[in-house]
């Protein structure tokens, strides 16, 4: 299977941007954890800074499924949002900190909708679970 991890603005500083709240793992050593659990899975990832790029990446995607960091867009890109509801491949949203749990600005999630489901604050596991979630024989 080919699932595509897409990672918003800042978390190309993973390691050492607030790592009392997103933890040590660099966004290199993510990707690699991930390549290394799951031997079976084709990765391909994708960070950028930039709203549209993130957008373009969703678009072109041909994975048999997202795993989408929004990062700080989660809460404000209605535009992130209606790529996500044009797309047949169905996307999971994951956070590393608990948004619930932060300041009032982040409880809400413009994104959640439209994906097929959510982990928040369970740190860099949490993209794991979303990885073990698109290989559930369930899913098929």
């Amino acid at each position: 299977m080919h699932i595509l991890v897409v990672n918003g603005p800042n978390l190309n500083l993973l390691g050492s941007r607030e790592p009392n709240v997103y933890g040590t793992t660099t966004l290199a050593q993510l990707e690699i954890d991930l390549t290394k659990a799951f031997p079976s899975v084709d990765f391909s990832f994708f960070q950028s800074n930039h709203e549209g790029e993130l957008i373009d990446a969703l678009q072109a995607s041909k994975a048999g499924g997202i795993v989408l960091n929004a990062a700080g867009f989660t809460h404000t890109s209605v535009a992130l949002r209606d790529a996500i509801a044009s797309i047949d491949v169905p996307v999971l949203e994951v956070h590393i900190s608990n948004i619930a749990a932060r300041e009032s600005f982040r409880h809400h999630s413009l994104i959640a909708a439209e994906c097929i489901g959510s982990i928040v604050g369970l740190g860099i596991q949490g993209y794991h679970l979303a990885v073990e979630f698109f290989l559930s024989p369930d899913l098929k």
